[in-house]
């Protein structure tokens, strides 16, 4: 599924309230406010930078939307880069269910400047990403090659895998070694620390921003009950922005979110 795949012309205002019936989750909301909010805020800085309200954004492994199709509603370009057709054909629904417009495109992260070119993204998000990739250099490398001057990458990278063996290590005394994994028929993983993340961004020649945790709280509450009950879906919401940016909840998140910089 290579090429160029396109939904609905609406206006970016109906977008982001999106189609007739369909509403997002307030659950699916508190585990993805926090980047989302970020995101919205560096893409306005940056499109005031630049002079031009369309920025051209790569989602690399992209997957079915999740991030694409709410920065398509803000009025901006972009491309869902992943290997699996059937995530991009979950991407290219969800887009319509929206009345956005996205283009989506067959391949993989490590073959990024292949596949989309470089210098061509004021904006490319790496998000769920490196723990999966051969190499995370070299993909820090494609990022950084496709970054036009002014550009920005958006990391998002978990810490589920360390988190869990952690406690299984605690609950069996055993332990497991650090840094990768992998479950019977499961592709292999790694998992990052902030440090070691912001060495793969400097690495290849970016500048790395500050750091925040993301889903502090949101994966400890059932998604039943909190999107049956909208005060706790609102409250939840609440508490997670309010927990993203303080230190000592830092280590306890399930994934944690950086921007680097050219």
């Amino acid at each position: 599924m290579t090429g160029d795949r396109r939904t609905g012309d609406a206006p970016a205002q109906r977008a982001a309230r999106g189609a007739a019936g369909r509403s997002w989750s307030r659950y699916g909301d508190a585990r993805t406010a926090v980047v989302r909010d970020v995101l919205r805020a560096l893409t306005a800085a940056m499109a005031a930078e630049l002079g031009r309200p369309q920025l051209d954004i790569i989602d690399a492994g992209g997957g079915t939307g999740g991030f694409a199709v709410p920065l398509a509603a803000l009025g901006h370009h972009v491309t869902v880069i992943d290997p699996s057709p059937d995530s991009l054909a979950a991407a290219e629904r969800r887009a319509a269910e929206m009345n956005v417009r996205i283009t989506m495109v067959q391949g993989d992260a490590a073959d990024l400047a292949a596949v989309a070119g470089e210098q061509s993204a004021d904006l490319v998000l790496c998000h769920s990403v490196l723990e999966y990739v051969d190499s995370p250099v070299d993909a820090m490398a494609q990022i950084a090659s496709v970054l036009r001057p002014g550009g920005a990458v958006s990391v998002l990278a978990g810490r589920f895998d360390d988190a869990r063996r952690l406690l299984a290590g605690l609950s069996t005394g055993s332990s497991q070694p650090a840094g990768t994994g992998a479950g019977p028929g499961m592709p292999r993983t790694r998992w990052f620390t902030i440090a070691g993340v912001v060495s793969l961004i400097e690495g290849a020649g970016l500048r790395a921003g500050g750091a925040h945790g993301v889903r502090v709280f949101a994966d400890l509450v059932p998604g039943m009950f909190a999107d049956a009950d909208p005060g706790a879906a609102d409250a939840l919401l609440a508490l997670e922005q309010a927990a993203s940016a303080h230190p000592a909840f830092g280590d306890i998140a399930t994934q944690f979110h950086i921007v680097g910089y050219r």
